[in-house]
């Protein structure tokens, strides 16, 4: 599935659609560099899971949880300041990635050899001041 010339007005509907896509897929990866959209992105996936919280980057604390309109967690994670894999095995990963939850991951890149192959890949580019967004299914 891609998207091409997406605003930022438009990530709502894009969010929706992306949600009834992955399904059942909960572990999504967020690609792109710095100040693309990514965190835009997964707030308004969170907003469309229906969590009542205003979102913001986890940025510092690695996770933010949610709670979705079925009062389910959602789980969106900053590797950006992670250096090794023992960092994302001490805040207890297995129990978030293998949880059946939605986990949205920021520079997913960051995990080596702990990165799920069953992910959804999310790749989102530059297009001037637009967007182009592509999303990939585990094979």
């Amino acid at each position: 599935m891609q998207f091409d010339e997406v605003e930022l007005a438009d990530l709502s509907s894009v969010a929706s659609k992306i949600l009834s896509y992955v399904d059942p897929h909960r572990v999504l990866m967020f690609h792109g560099e710095m100040g693309v959209g990514k965190t835009t992105l997964i707030l308004k996936i969170i907003e469309q899971l229906g969590a009542q919280e205003s979102g913001s980057s986890p940025t510092f604390s690695l996770v933010n949880e949610y709670s979705s309109a079925k009062n389910e967690p959602i789980y969106h994670f900053d590797f950006y300041r992670i250096d090794s894999e023992e960092e994302i095995y001490d805040i207890g990963y297995e129990e978030y990635f293998f949880s059946g939850h939605f986990c949205l991951v920021e520079w997913p890149e960051k995990m080596g050899s702990l990165y799920p192959k069953d992910a959804v890949e999310i790749k989102i580019e530059h297009q001037g001041k637009k967007r182009r967004i592509k999303v990939n299914l585990p094979s």
